[in-house]
């Protein structure tokens, strides 16, 4: 369920999105309240962590621009054929998309997607939180069907991998790499995560839901709180607005996810291994109970991490394993 979701806030947020002033009676105009009434209306936006600046005899502002989402413009982008097959939804602000996703797929919900302005759950990998400023970045979640249960869905987070590297690299960020098993790098600093939760039967129908974050412009202060390096769409010099992206990013994920149907991650892993950020180094994986250092020597036809320890040829499963590269 969207938090903040009324229609005056939408309204103001799309008219102060351009960072321009506005005074307080074109404001009170569009949002039908008194000039007095609208001070009330802006503070609302605290609660998305933005901030409005007034100066006297010009109006208010926001701080800083924002590329607002609207699926409206995402589905003109995406084609009737796509638009057949995706039903969208926006939030302003959730707790997380994939939450939201995992509600839906329980309904077997084939081809809905959800996005947020603002997550304030977002989650990442084992637990983590998922710094998720109100728009700023890419928070997408989409629920996929699969027959043939888990056992046919080995490789499918690298799959996915492969299909935001294209879009990144085919949007200008051409240096973007991955990392096994579900990162978005670029000079080992991190641009996106992809973390895919499942539902339904093990053995038979199953629903995947597919979620992505990525980085597009991230604000330093709400960055503080992330405890790696990383970079954003912006620092590359990347200017596709996020409605572009989402629309483009929607696009490849069906078309990976219809060939993937076909021929699991075999078919992505000769462009999976092209774009692996950490072959032939020396890697640390790290589980709960253990830690393995050895040589990264690529994936195997299912997607499993193949390291060479102490001159043995070893397999490495997702969801075991966290990878750093080793500190010579």
């Amino acid at each position: 369920m969207s938090m903040l979701s009324d229609q005056s806030l939408l309204i103001l947020l799309r008219t102060l999105a351009d960072g321009e002033f506005h005074s307080g009676e074109e404001l009170g105009l569009l949002l039908g309240v008194s000039r007095t009434a609208v001070w009330k209306q802006l503070q609302k936006l605290d609660g998305l962590g933005l901030v409005a600046e007034s100066v006297k005899g010009r109006g208010y502002r926001l701080a800083r621009a924002l590329d607002l989402l609207d699926v409206d413009v995402i589905n003109a982008s995406l084609g009737p054929e796509l638009q057949q097959s995706l039903h969208i939804t926006s939030f302003l602000q959730t707790d997380s998309t994939s939450v939201r996703a995992m509600e839906a797929a329980a309904d077997a919900a084939h081809g809905r997607a959800f996005i947020a302005e603002q997550q304030t759950a977002g989650r990442g990998r084992r637990g983590r939180a998922w710094v998720s400023p109100f728009g700023a970045n890419i928070y997408l979640s989409l629920v996929w069907s699969f027959q043939g249960g888990a056992a046919a869905l080995s490789g499918l987070s690298l799959a996915v991998g492969v299909a935001c590297a294209r879009v990144l690299r085919t949007s200008g960020a051409d240096q973007v790499a991955l990392k096994w098993p579900n990162d978005l790098l670029v000079d080992g600093k991190k641009l996106g995560g992809i973390l895919l939760e499942m539902t339904g039967d093990p053995a038979g129908e199953c629903q995947v839901v597919i979620g992505i974050g990525i980085n597009v412009a991230m604000p330093s202060e709400q960055a503080e709180s992330i405890d790696q390096a990383w970079v954003d769409l912006r620092g590359l010099g990347v200017t596709l607005s996020r409605n572009a992206l989402v629309a483009k990013l929607l696009a490849e994920l069906v078309a990976v996810l219809e060939h993937f149907a076909l021929e699991g991650f075999a078919g992505f892993k000769a462009e999976w291994l092209a774009l692996d950020a950490f072959a032939n180094q020396i890697v640390t994986l790290s589980s709960a109970a253990r830690a393995v250092s050895g040589l990264a020597q690529g994936v195997d036809d299912s997607g499993a991490l193949i390291v060479s320890v102490d001159g043995e040829r070893r397999l490495f499963h997702g969801g075991e394993v966290s990878l750093r590269a080793s500190v010579s």
